[in-house]
């Protein structure tokens, strides 16, 4: 029996670091090789990661929520090298029949088992696929000898807290603490990771007890002396409330070479330490000048800048910093284009196809494109060159739940109208339920984003670099247009017609404005005469 770990691997070309949004496992579980084990936010994608061994999953070195770099330790799996799913294993499960005389060796496993196999076999057959609860809670559910499934969790969804967790075990402690001497202890800190610690809090340490039962007996910790202490926003709150210096709470849990303090130990040393003693900590001055600032910002909802939102970020400021935009904006007359939609949308059910205004865009778009390439080009400021793309494969901003992303319809200039809005739909749909590959996110040569689908005629779209140029699609709405009779000898006169708004944002210094405005007037000539793009 040996300890395995697992680190982060790299899930996508230049990625460096990822979010881990979700474990799919808990300490005690079994898995097998290639199943996942967590979910990982990276780049623009969610992807799973698959496990490396077929074993028990010995511990969790990250919380949900962390920033991970590639490389970095996530997991660890307790394997049998002789046999990897015969120790621990169910004896159903068990499909060697060979495997049974390696079970009977009492002296080799027990060393590196953390918790009694009961918790562990409840833990994964219920609490794991029925609850949702963090590793560090789920770690303190097997401490205190609670079946998560039985606790109600208050938090968004069911999740379940620690909170939950202590007070499920308070209200049946009385109970259950009588004549329970066979409840499981507290995980050791740490086995066969050699000198390694967790990321994850340990509970049941040995500093924790001592704060514990200082309180209970009402004697006072030794309060440490610190220059710097890591802690989480809510646990900084929460020391500031309770008038506590976090310096001075005792701690022996450390996060990248600091100091590391959790909430319950700023509350056992509040609660251990005399209140007159905490009162005095903040100067008067602050006591009557701070607070008001601190109680704005603790109403204050605050959310996240990293996954992707912080992708999106970065990307559009070096777009916007990186390549002067100028924005081109004009008006087609689609009258012609609604009728052809209308005549083919019978056709496109037949096929299974729910066929929108994009597809014709997107044959339109490839007209131009081919006509100015220019348009399709790529700025190496390195090589000093531009480089003339001659794929075809436009990106299309879709916006989600976790921010805007851009699935990519590659050799547009190969596939029918059809076949374009089968395509769209389907990377529309797994980018919002976040199932698209990274693969599928990169590689776009000209992007397009309709705004007009939530409102709107006319926007600046920022470019998605290092591409020259998007075209930004408004509602297609009934507007009053100026028809001109002069051939007829009538006046002109104002009539309601179909129009669709276009802005098209270019990188001024690959595209002229000239070009950028024959471009535009090449896309409109054939979603204004739609039988053009038969030719396409």
């Amino acid at each position: 029996m040996t300890i395995k770990e697992f680190r982060l691997p790299d899930v996508g070309e230049g990625i460096a670091e990822g979010e881990l949004v979700s474990w799919l496992v808990a300490p005690g579980d079994r898995v097998e090789e290639d199943q996942p084990v967590a979910e990982v936010e990276t780049d623009k994608a969610l992807v799973e990661v698959p496990s490396s061994y077929d074993g028990v999953v010995e511990e969790l070195f990250v919380e949900e929520g962390d920033i991970v770099p590639v490389g970095d330790v996530i997991i660890s799996f307790r394997v049998d090298e002789a046999d990897e799913g015969a120790v621990d294993a169910d004896p159903a499960d068990s499909e060697p029949t060979d495997s049974d005389p390696t079970e009977p060796e009492p002296t080799e496993p027990e060393p590196t088992e953390p918790e009694p196999t009961p918790v562990e076999s409840d833990e994964a057959g219920s609490s794991s696929d029925r609850t949702f609860a963090p590793p560090s809670v789920r770690r303190l559910a097997r401490e205190l000898g609670v079946d998560l499934v039985a606790v109600d969790g208050s938090g968004p969804g069911g999740r379940i807290s620690e909170r939950d967790v202590r007070e499920h075990a308070e209200g049946k402690g009385s109970a259950n603490d009588e004549g329970d001497d066979d409840a499981p202890g507290p995980k050791p800190v740490d086995v066969g990771s050699g000198d390694r610690k967790s990321a994850v809090s340990k509970r049941g340490s040995a500093e924790e007890t001592d704060a514990a039962t200082a309180t209970e007996s009402g004697s006072s910790p030794e309060a440490a002396d610190r220059d710097r202490t890591l802690a989480t926003p809510s646990t900084r709150k929460l020391a500031r409330e309770l008038g506590v210096d976090l310096d001075a709470v005792p701690t022996d849990e450390t996060r990248e070479g600091e100091a590391f303090v959790d909430a319950d130990r700023v509350r056992a040393y509040a609660e251990a330490t005399p209140r007159s003693d905490a009162e005095a900590e903040p100067p008067a001055d602050d006591a009557e000048s701070e607070p008001p600032v601190d109680d704005a910002e603790t109403t204050r909802e605050t959310i996240p800048y990293r996954g992707v939102r912080r992708t999106i970020g970065k990307r559009m400021a070096q777009s916007k910093f990186t390549a002067p935009h100028v924005t081109h904006h004009d008006t087609a007359e689609v009258d012609d284009l609604v009728a052809a939609r209308e005549r083919l949308k019978p056709r496109a059910a037949e096929e299974g196809v729910t066929l929108t205004y994009l597809p014709f865009v997107m044959k339109a778009v490839l007209a131009g494109l081919r006509e100015y390439p220019i348009l399709n080009s790529e700025l190496r400021e390195e090589d000093e060159e531009i480089v003339l793309k001659e794929e075809y494969h436009f990106g299309v901003a879709v916006a989600t739940d976790a921010g805007l992303m851009v699935p990519v319809v590659e050799d547009v200039d190969e596939k029918r109208l059809f076949e374009l809005a089968a395509e769209v739909r389907d990377l529309a749909s797994r980018a919002r339920d976040r199932s698209l590959s990274p693969e599928e996110l990169r590689g776009s040569t000209f992007t397009l984003t309709n705004f007009g689908a939530i409102g709107g005629e006319y926007a600046t779209p920022i470019i998605n670099y290092p591409e020259t140029a998007i075209l930004g699609l408004g509602a297609i709405e009934r507007r009053p247009v100026v028809r001109d009779r002069s051939e007829g000898g009538a006046e002109d006169e104002v009539v309601p017609a179909s129009t669709l708004p276009l802005s098209l944002s270019i990188d001024h210094r690959v595209v002229d404005g000239a070009v950028a405005a024959r471009f535009a007037n090449t896309v409109m000539d054939h979603l204004e005469e739609p039988l053009l793009l038969l030719n396409e």
